[in-house]
């Protein structure tokens, strides 16, 4: 399974928004869809959200409301977007990509680092 590559992140005020792209092959086709994840300086990895090909979205409780995550199936890409960004949302984001049996073996992005000042 091919590796994803993220983009799109960046500094950005309080109040403002990004939009990440995530490119995974075969995403269009893969039943166990994409997520994308953050991890803070010093914090574990968290799950932000999900979407699968069939168009079905899920987000974690501190990011419902603000982010969107949607996807381009002709072109295998997933993007993530990021509003009312607060300095809280400061991570390295990475997305992942699953296959095999109960979607068990993933690969990592290297990610992209998203910075919100005050």
């Amino acid at each position: 399974q091919a590796q994803p590559v993220e983009s799109g992140g960046g500094s950005v005020q309080a109040g403002g928004s990004l939009r990440l792209s995530c490119t995974a092959p075969g995403f269009a086709s893969n039943p166990c869809g994409v997520e994308w994840y953050r991890q803070a300086a010093g914090k574990q990895r968290a799950w932000v959200s999900s979407i699968m090909p069939t168009g079905t979205t899920l987000y974690s409780d501190s990011v419902k409301g603000r982010f969107t995550i949607s996807s381009d199936k002709d072109n295998d890409t997933v993007y993530l977007q990021m509003s009312s960004l607060t300095p809280e949302d400061t991570a390295m984001y990475s997305c992942k990509t699953s296959s095999g049996l109960m979607c068990r073996v993933g690969v990592w992005g290297q990610g992209t680092q998203v910075t919100v000042s005050s």
